[in-house]
Order: structure tokens, then sequence, then C-alpha cells
């Protein structure tokens, strides 16, 4: 409370449209006011009833939130795991980490790569989002199935492959 009013949480931009309205009266800014609520309306429901289909990847709450936890794990778990010497991480550790980064990994792609075909293909043409989203999921397989074999075949694994981008090539 405050002077014996009540303080509402509003939107920012519901407490602007009340400064319009309250601070001027004229018909333009009646006007703006209308629209501006409109368009705040239509955009919501836009977002929300979206087609979701199996290739969607960047449709809901629960993909954005899985989005932001594989940025997280790769921020985080990265370089402790590239820190750590090799005896501690060779076998199974060093595997079991190579498969989840080549999983996070071309997650995070595809489902980045479907924000860019919702928000960028629709201006060259709509036909095209769901040919752009068919060569998102092939891309993300593609970077599992590459990464996965990296993981899993190659010596040292993900962990050996960055590292062999430092290391000067021994002449045999």
């Amino acid at each position: 409370r405050l002077r014996g009013r009540r303080i509402f949480r509003r939107r920012p931009l519901d407490h602007t449209i009340t400064m319009l309205r309250t601070s001027t009266t004229s018909t333009v800014c009646r006007k703006a006011v209308t629209i501006a609520r409109r368009n705040l309306s239509n955009a919501s429901s836009s977002t929300s009833t979206r087609q979701s289909s199996a290739l969607a990847g960047d449709t809901g709450r629960k993909a954005t939130h899985l989005h932001h936890a594989m940025t997280s794990f790769l921020a985080i778990a990265a370089p402790i795991v590239m820190f750590t010497p090799d005896s501690y991480t060779d076998g199974m550790i060093n595997k079991g980490f190579g498969m989840l980064v080549a999983t996070t990994v071309s997650a995070h792609s595809w489902i980045g790569m479907n924000y860019v075909a919702t928000d960028y293909v629709p201006k060259v043409s709509k036909a095209l989002v769901g040919p752009a989203r068919v060569f998102n999921a092939a891309l993300g397989l593609v970077t599992f199935v590459g990464l996965s074999k990296i993981a899993l075949n190659d010596k040292g694994g993900i962990k050996g492959a960055i590292k062999g981008l430092w290391r000067p090539q021994q002449k045999e």
C-alpha cells in the first residue's frame, strides 16, 4: 500500500497504456491505445495457436526450457570434462560424456535452427517452412551420428578430437 492505494502488478505495456489513457483524452491517443491492445492480444494468440508437428522443435514452453537447459549443461560440463586429467576420464566416462555432448549439441542445434526456420523462412516463402524443418531434422540427425561416431570410435573421443586441434602433428 502506498498512500492508502493498492499497487497492482501490471505488465509494462498495460502500465504505459493506463498512463496514456489518464494523461490525455484525445481521440488519437484512445485509438493508439486500442490498436496497441489489439496487437498485444493478436501477438499472444498467434504464438499459442501455431500448429505443432513432430518436426517443429521450437514449439511450446518445454522446447524453450529444454533449449536453455542444454545450453547451460554445455557451458558448465564441457570445461569441467576438458580440464579433467585424461587418466580420470579415459574409458566409459569419456564415452558417456561424448554421447551426452553428441545428444545435446544435435538437439540444441535442431531446436535453434527450428527457431530460425520459424522466424525467417516465412519471409521468403511460407511453403518452404516444412522442407526447412525436414532439413533441420536431417542436419540434427547427421550431427548426432557424426559426433557419436567420434565419441565411441576415435582415440580420445570428443575430448581427444578437441584437444587435437591444438596439438602439433606427430611425424611418424
